[in-house]
């Protein structure tokens, strides 16, 4: 079995894991180019993240990206390439340009052969969002978690000290890519309303343009219980972060997914986050000892109660994440494969969880 994956890998270590998996199965997988594409036949090709092609600053520039995607996918289908889509997201997170989804994804779905959720709370909001897809195979294979894909050597103490941060302080953090989605500035502002003296707080990574790094470092100007390092973060230093944590607050505003989330857990650092697209499931599945949800807006009253669970427990492993393993994930992956090309029965419903 050839696929065809856009990404195999880069940046993000959720694509090269997969892909490797997948690649320890048999199915070979390669990464996309269009004269690839173009040359293939009875391949599958696996996309992720369509919505980044329209996430152009310019509504004519989105426009032509997402017609070039279409372009390709009609090629596809008369070279007998079956086209699947992991869906991460339901819309852009930037520059959205409404009247180009609007012709855009109704004609992208009609191109699918099949879709794959990372929940099921996913794929019910999928099949809402795009009705289109309850008329393809639809799996849910959930996230991966990221256990060694990152350098963890590192104790919680060498990691404080290194940070400058006092041994017994309360810490929270936020770590990853800084975009407005993710709602950092309410961080800032509810966490500088917490009464406790000597809590602190980090926030490290990019942002994802000038007005977001003005808008964090305008929140957080003057306190200095706050530590901010906006710039992209090594890879051999985010065990320094999620280690020297207590508590990894997520206060997303919107999401359907969360890498951020599992890659806390990943590194046994509970999560605070609200109670929207997955998490729900995330938290049935992993236990509300990891994965604190909330409704509504993030507040002081929060991160108070969810700083004194977490530091009245004894620090542990998070043990429940065996069951999101990357094995199992790609054989699930690999068997959606099969059922989409017609090698196994399409299934009428499709609603595994991990472990089960």
């Amino acid at each position: 079995m050839n696929v065809i994956a856009w990404p195999a890998g880069g940046a993000n270590p959720y694509n090269r894991l997969l892909s490797s998996h997948l690649n320890a199965l048999g199915v070979r997988v390669m990464d996309f180019s269009p004269s690839r594409l173009l040359r293939s036949s009875d391949a599958i090709w696996h996309i992720h993240w369509p919505e980044h092609m329209l996430s152009c600053r310019s509504g004519p520039a989105a426009a032509l990206r997402a017609a070039g995607l279409l372009v390709l996918a009609f090629w596809a289908r008369l070279r007998r390439t079956k086209l699947v889509w992991t869906v991460h997201n339901l819309r852009p997170h930037e520059h959205d340009h409404p009247w180009v989804g609007r012709w855009f994804w109704p004609v992208f779905v009609r191109q699918l052969s099949g879709f794959i959720a990372l929940s099921a709370m996913g794929k019910e909001l999928s099949e809402a969002r795009h009705p289109g897809l309850r008329r393809i195979p639809g799996f849910v294979v959930p996230h991966g978690h990221y256990r060694g894909a990152y350098p963890d050597s590192v104790s919680r103490a060498e990691a404080r000290s290194r940070l400058g941060l006092p041994a017994d302080a309360p810490v929270l953090a936020f770590l990853g890519s800084i975009r407005t989605y993710k709602n950092v500035p309410h961080l800032i502002e509810t966490f500088r309303r917490l009464p406790d003296g000597t809590a602190r707080l980090l926030v490290a990574g990019w942002p994802f343009d000038e007005a977001v790094r003005e808008s964090v470092e305008r929140a957080a100007d003057g306190e200095a219980r706050i530590r901010l390092v906006l710039e992209f973060v090594p890879e051999e230093e985010i065990q320094v972060y999620l280690r020297a944590a207590d508590l990894v607050v997520l206060p997303f505003r919107d999401t359907l997914n969360s890498g951020s989330a599992l890659l806390a857990l990943s590194f046994d650092c509970p999560i605070l986050v609200p109670r929207i697209g997955a998490v729900a499931e995330l938290e049935e599945e992993i236990g509300a000892e990891w994965v604190l949800g909330y409704f509504g807006e993030l507040t002081p009253e929060l991160l108070a109660a969810a700083l004194e669970r977490v530091r009245s427990r004894s620090a542990g492993r998070c043990e429940p994440l065996g069951r999101f393993g990357w094995e199992p994930l790609a054989r699930k992956t690999r068997e959606a494969y099969l059922s989409i090309s017609g090698a196994l029965p399409r299934p009428q419903v499709v609603e595994e969880r991990a472990g089960v």
